[in-house]
């Protein structure tokens, strides 16, 4: 298990100028990784509304892109009646989503628990299109992750980490020397409860920057976390696993390995309805590129009501992603 905090330790300036100043190498980004002392925690806060979950439980997952919108994410995400909320790209303490901490804004909202992880520390502002929507000139903290939110308190949590690279840091794999970030794709573990005893649940966002053997790599390393952490417990991992997003125009997700491998490790994807996830939104704004980005990997679980529903409110796009939903029992 991952040691857990209320509130997530800042970077020091001294250490914001280390990173400003270091080679952009792998082995410079493993050091100042380390030093990161938010990257190593769980950050917990909200409610629970409720000591155990009825089955069958309503489970969603959604790329929030950033979560432009706290107050019409909530609304959407209470309309499908969720238990439990797998969230990814949510901002916390960035200057282009008002310095809020998203997660715990949604979490209000919805009279839910969450834990938190940070994905990436940012120190740059983000793209031109996100500088639109900036009001100050630094982020207060800079982070941006991943989060489970839950209508039951979490038995037990932990966060896996699926690279150290710097895959975003290193000009080794293409980085952005002027939005340099610290950090990398990870995932969050918890177990909860319901009326039909523990299941697991894991909000995870794999590697988009890459190809499918480097993804498929990360799933093996989520799944053999997964087995240490619950081995005997029916899962259910949901996000953004970026399939298919190195294959423009088509953006073919069948090519990827990540599939068969899971479904040789017992899960199946009948979670997951047919269908395209992505949309055009107010940061990313490409009108003719669709993609199947979005998924449910269940193990030990049966199935219903798989859907997509549109993250639309009155016309405005709330995010790049549209909502993943589905509803599970244990078997």
């Amino acid at each position: 298990m991952t040691e857990t905090v209320t509130d997530l330790p800042l970077v020091s300036a001294d250490l914001r100028a280390q990173i400003l100043s270091a080679p952009r190498t792998s082995d410079a980004h493993r050091e100042l990784f380390e030093k990161t002392d938010a990257m190593h925690f769980v950050q917990t806060g909200g409610s629970a509304n409720s000591a155990v979950l009825s089955s069958p439980v309503t489970i969603s997952a959604w790329n929030v892109e950033r979560c432009l919108f706290p107050t019409e994410t909530a609304d959407k995400l209470r309309s499908q009646g969720a238990d439990i909320v797998l969230l990814s790209e949510v901002d916390h303490g960035m200057a282009r989503t008002g310095q809020s901490h998203t997660t715990a804004e949604v979490a209000a909202q919805l009279g839910m628990a969450y834990i938190y992880g940070v994905e990436f520390f940012e120190l740059g502002l983000g793209s031109p299109t996100e500088r639109e929507f900036c009001k100050d000139t630094e982020n207060a903290r800079g982070w941006h992750g991943n989060a489970i939110l839950s209508s039951v308190p979490f038995n037990r949590v932990a966060m896996i980490r699926l690279c150290d690279h710097g895959h975003w840091f290193s000009t080794e794999f293409g980085a952005d020397l002027e939005q340099p970030r610290i950090g990398g794709r990870m995932a969050l573990l918890a177990e909860v409860d319901t009326e039909q005893g523990p299941i697991c649940v894991v909000s995870t966002h794999l590697e988009s920057n890459s190809n499918e053997t480097h993804r498929a790599a990360q799933f093996d390393i989520l799944m053999d976390a997964v087995d240490d952490f619950a081995p005997d417990l029916p899962v259910v991992i949901g996000g953004d696993l970026n399939t298919g997003n190195h294959m423009p125009p088509d953006f073919d997700w069948k090519t990827e390995t990540l599939f068969q491998n899971a479904q040789t490790n017992g899960y199946h994807w009948d979670g997951t309805a047919d269908g395209m996830t992505t949309r055009p939104s107010l940061i990313t704004r490409h009108p003719d590129r669709t993609m199947k980005l979005d998924w449910f990997a269940c193990r030990g679980l049966s199935i219903a009501s798989p859907r997509i529903i549109p993250s639309v409110n009155q016309g405005v796009p709330l995010s790049d992603h549209d909502l993943i939903v589905m509803e599970c029992a244990r078997q």
